[in-house]
């Protein structure tokens, strides 16, 4: 079983990727996924990571990469670039959260962070085209990542 966290602000444009991510997964009933949604907080994190060895956490990312340029990083064989969220809507971001996880010995076994680029992070609009897509490859990839583990 993978815990697929999905992070974001569902009303600020393609910040709600990880959330939307979450939402399709959950839509597909895989049944190797536990899909869960968190508020753009560390404390939010910790907590959904806390007590599964197993975690995928799904993020808007801001890093001046083209929208819909996806980024998959074993958080648990080194740090997580906080550079590729640097441009974070939250107050501090995923890189962060993973390193105070690190730091206080509550790292899952295993944790894969995918970053998607975003294009807009404007209140109230849907994802734009090139995140949605990469949404639906994020999710294609979640799932063979979960079938290959059962």
């Amino acid at each position: 079983m993978v815990r697929v966290i999905g992070v974001g602000n569902p009303d600020r444009e393609d910040d709600a990727a990880g959330i939307e991510a979450v939402r399709r997964l959950a839509a597909h009933g895989h049944p190797g996924v536990e899909a869960r949604v968190c508020r753009p907080d560390p404390d939010d994190l910790l907590t959904a990571m806390m007590g599964a060895a197993r975690v995928i956490v799904v993020d808007a990312m801001a890093a001046g990469t083209d929208p819909g340029t996806v980024v998959r990083i074993d958080a648990t064989a080194a740090p997580v670039p906080a550079e590729l969220f640097r441009g974070s809507t939250h107050g501090l971001g995923v890189a962060e959260a993973v390193e105070l996880a690190r730091h206080l010995g509550v790292m899952p076994r295993s944790l894969v962070i995918y970053g998607i680029e975003g294009r807009n992070y404007r209140f109230g609009k849907p994802l734009s085209r090139d995140v949605s897509f990469a949404v639906e490859q994020v999710v294609d990839r979640i799932e063979h990542e979960a079938a290959e583990a059962a």
